[in-house]
């Protein structure tokens, strides 16, 4: 009976001191995803005004704050991406950190330049941006997006003929 109840007590602490089902597990393939995650699937949700892609890359407690230190909710990108489309004719960003945590949590950081004309100049947009994600569930999905920065270059346009 002792033997028996030594072994109920050794389930029970084993039980309570193992890892949650949801553990995190990094991939090697997680680099990728993320670049593609960055420079291809974030900006056509945007460039795109794709409500239901954005809502796929962004974790339920999203948080954006701007260059002028306002913040955002994902409900609030949600909205702004379906009423407006974007200005820019061309858009780029250069990743220059990327780094993954075993932990399921990422950051990512570079340079996005936005092209374009408006009212008959052209313009040059940079900005510097970092984000934060955590995978859930396997999937990345962005918690946290912070933008400063913004530089703005405008170019006069010859008049057409």
């Amino acid at each position: 009976m002792k033997y028996l109840l030594l072994v109920l007590v050794g389930v029970m602490l084993f039980g309570c001191t193992t890892p949650a089902t949801n553990q995190v597990v990094i991939t090697e393939n997680d680099e990728a995803i993320l670049r593609e995650f960055k420079t291809v699937l974030w900006p056509k949700a945007y460039g795109e005004q794709d409500t239901v892609l954005l809502d796929q890359l962004l974790h339920e407690d999203f948080q954006m704050i701007d260059d002028n230190g306002d913040t955002y909710t994902k409900a609030d990108e949600l909205e702004y991406i379906a009423n407006y489309g974007p200005s820019y004719d061309e858009f780029n960003f250069e990743i220059i950190r990327l780094d993954i945590f075993d932990n399921g949590t990422a950051v990512i950081s570079g340079e996005g330049t936005m092209k374009g004309v408006e009212a008959g100049e052209a313009y040059i947009t940079k900005y510097k941006s970092s984000n934060i994600l955590v995978k859930v569930d396997g999937k990345w999905k962005a918690i946290n997006s912070h933008v400063s920065g913004v530089k703005e270059e405008k170019f006069p346009m010859a008049p057409t003929e």
